[in-house]
Formats: C-alpha cells, structure tokens, sequence
C-alpha cells in the first residue's frame, strides 16, 4: 500500500456548540432557547444538569482559544446562539448588538492567535420565542424568512473575517430525536408516556424540509450579497454512521444497508446534489414526504459550496419482513452492535450507540465521495466517548490511551480515503474542545 498523506494546508482543529459551552444564558440581553425550556423540564435530562455554566465560555472565550493555540490548531468551529443575537428570533425583532459582539471579538481572538473561525449558524439552538410564537420549524414560511434574517446579520456581522459558514449542524438531529423520538429539544413524539404534542409519522419530514429549504435560501442570500466581497464559503454538516450487514450473504441485509445510509445521510444529501429525496423513501414515506416545489429545488439543488461531514461510529444493518411502522425513520430495517455471528462492530464505549470501526470512515467517505461527485468535504466532528471514564483516576484520564488510539485509527483512515480512494477532505475537528 502506498505511504497515506493530508494534503500541506490540511485544516486541523476542534469542534464546539454554543449551548453546550457558552453558559450565560440570561447575561448581556440573551433570552432563552428551546434547549433552556427543555433542560428546565424535569425528566427530559438524565442528570439534571443544564447549560446555565457549561463550560463557562462566555466568560472565558479567551481561555478556549489559548488552548487551541496550545494544541497547535489551524481551525475552530463553533456555533452562534441564535437567541443571544437575536433574543426574540424573528425578522422583525432587535438585534442585540451585545451578543453579536461576544462573536466579533471571539473570531479576532482567533485571528490574533493565527487560528481560522469555522462558524455554524445553527447548532439545534431554536430561539424559543420563535416556537411559541409560530411553531417554529413547522411553520416553514415564516421560518425560513427568520432564519435568512439571521443569517443575514451574522454575514454582515462577520464580513471577511469568516470564510468559512454552515448554516446547519444535523439537521437529522434536529429533526428525528427533536420531532420523533421526543429525546432532543423541543421535545415532539408520538408515545404520550414522553410528551403530550408531537406525530413522529409526520412531523420529522416537515421538519427536515423546512430545514433544508431555509438552508438553501441562506445560501443564495450569502452567494448574491456577501461571497463576492467577503470570499466565503458555505455549506452544510450532515451526520452519519458506516453500516455493514448482519449477514453478509444476505443480500436483503446488504440492500438494507444502503437503504439506511439514504435515509439518514441522502435524506439531506440528494436534494442538495441531485435535487429531490431518495427514492428509497419516497417508496416507503409517501405522500407524508413533502414535494420539492420548483422554487424550493431552485434553491436547495447545488446550494452546498462544501460537504460537512461528523461520523463517530458504525452498526450492523438487519432487515425487517413486517412493514414500516408509520413512526419508522430508519428505512424499516434493525441497527445491531453484534452481526450474526455474534461479532461487535467495535469496543464498548459510555455512549451505548457509539463503537468505534476505523475502518467505516474511510467507506462512508468514499461513498459520500461518490454519490455527490466528489465535493470538497470537512470533517467538521468526530470523536469518542470512553467507557466509565468518570470514575477514573485522574492520572488514569489523563493518559487517555483509548481516546488517543481512536483518534489515530480514524485519522488514518481519513488518509486512506484521501490518498487512496481520491475523496477531497481538506480538515478535520475533532470533537470536542471541552465539556
């Protein structure tokens, strides 16, 4: 095999998301997002906890970027809260100027310190005046107008000093656990022992349609007005995982493998590159997926200047005989941790759905690679968790050996699939800085 290599102006960096950070969250005029009502709901976080602190960001940006400069990071990617820019959300709303500052000052933190800002738009962070107001995301034509808004002010905010812009992390997230499973904010599901609102036989679709929509009307917004002048890129981040079949003599088991791949990553991925939802889910989804009117395909179909890409991990793909499920979102079909032979995908770790397989990456690179023509691609999460790593000494932590050899295998195989498999990846943030 011939020697891998990352290409000399390799972006390497760290990955965060404002709620998870930030902390403040009433401070300087920001108001409340739906992850603020959702972590004051008893029940709906394990713990308790919530992102009143975190880590602490707002107070001590300057803290985070020297230790980026300490680990020798080319990039940063952080994600602006919505609701501290503008509180109330709505295209009609004022902006805090307080908030928009925080960031200013953030990236030429960034700038001062030779590290390049990769700023989201959006990191599932809702302004929950926004939700109570109209629905939110259900509401696609008034929430594509305040979302341009506010990407609007964030483009004029930032001028040059950001080349780099998504507007969306996981939109699947956002869509699925926020609008089927109920297990992300605002909460939305069909089993009523979760919540009392909520159809996740429809609800996710709309969702993902409004998200996509108002992604690719960002787009157009920064292309007409801002890229030009300021020299910018934009795209969007898509999560998702490597999958293998259960039985790999099986070929309903292999059909249903790339049955899920479309279903979580193409659900997003083939209305931006080839301008309509996979037929896949069209057989199975029907008429409760939207239709692209001709105006929405105008606007989503090539609105990706690069790919974002956060993958983690990979499962074993088992088909279903039974029909869908009206509230299925995963293309009918089971995800194992074990094949039929009672072989792990990969060790344990804390998270219960994420076991690392090197391997997976380099595969889901070069598929992404291929379905979409070769895009320019960034890695814009990837990481792990480590199995009791909280009752560890902190000698013990510190060495963090499982981490360091997930780190190594994953990037070694992002190699491959550049030098090898011709995927165009030109960065990498890890996830994650902190918490």
């Amino acid at each position: 095999m011939p020697k891998v290599h990352l290409p000399e102006d390799f972006l390497w960096g760290y990955a965060t998301a404002s709620y998870q950070i930030e902390g403040a969250p009433h401070e300087d005029g920001r108001a409340d997002s739906i992850w603020d009502t959702f972590c004051r709901t008893p029940g709906k976080i394990a713990d308790g906890s919530d992102g009143n602190v975190a880590c602490d960001s707002y107070h001590r940006y300057k803290e985070d970027v020297a230790l980026l400069k300490e680990l020798g990071a080319k990039a940063y990617r952080f994600s602006i809260s919505w609701s501290r820019v503008i509180p109330l959300g709505g295209r009609g709303d004022p902006v805090n100027e307080a908030g928009v500052q925080y960031y200013l000052n953030l990236v030429d933190e960034l700038h001062a310190n030779g590290i390049v800002p990769m700023v989201t738009l959006f990191h599932w962070d809702l302004p929950q005046a926004l939700y109570d107001r109209y629905g939110g995301f259900m509401n696609k034509e008034e929430y594509v107008q305040d979302y341009v808004n506010f990407a609007k002010v964030m483009f004029k905010a930032m001028g040059s000093k950001v080349k780099h812009w998504i507007t969306y992390n996981e939109p699947w997230c956002s869509s699925v656990l926020g609008y089927s499973i109920g297990q992300f904010a605002p909460g939305h599901t069909s089993d009523r022992s979760k919540s009392s609102i909520g159809d996740s036989s429809t609800e996710p679709w709309l969702v993902a349609h409004a998200l996509l929509v108002s992604h690719g009307a960002a787009v157009k917004l920064y292309r007409e007005e801002f890229k030009q002048q300021d020299g910018g890129t934009i795209g969007i981040t898509l999560n998702g995982d490597w999958v293998e079949p259960w039985d790999s003599h099986d070929p309903e088991d292999v059909e249903a493998c790339e049955r899920k791949l479309e279903f979580s990553i193409a659900w997003f991925g083939d209305p931006i590159y080839r301008g309509d939802y996979p037929a896949s889910m069209r057989k199975q989804l029907g008429d409760r997926l939207p239709i692209f009117t001709d105006a929405e395909r105008a606007l989503v179909q090539g609105s990706n200047d690069f790919y974002g890409m956060n993958h983690y991990c990979a499962n074993y793909i088992k088909h279903k005989t039974t029909p869908a499920e009206p509230e299925d979102f995963t293309g009918n079909l089971e995800l194992l941790l074990e094949d039929k032979n009672g072989h792990s995908i990969g060790p344990e770790t804390q998270s219960p759905w994420l076991r690392p397989y090197p391997l997976g990456f380099r595969k889901l690179l070069k598929w992404i690679s291929d379905r979409y023509g070769r895009p320019i691609m960034y890695v814009t999460e990837n990481g792990t968790s480590l199995k009791g790593e909280n009752d560890m000494p902190k000698e013990q932590i510190l060495k963090d050996d499982f981490r360091a050899e997930y780190f190594r295998g994953y990037i070694n195989a992002m190699a491959e699939a550049v030098t090898l498999d011709n995927v165009d990846c030109r960065g990498y943030m890890a996830w994650s800085l902190m918490e």
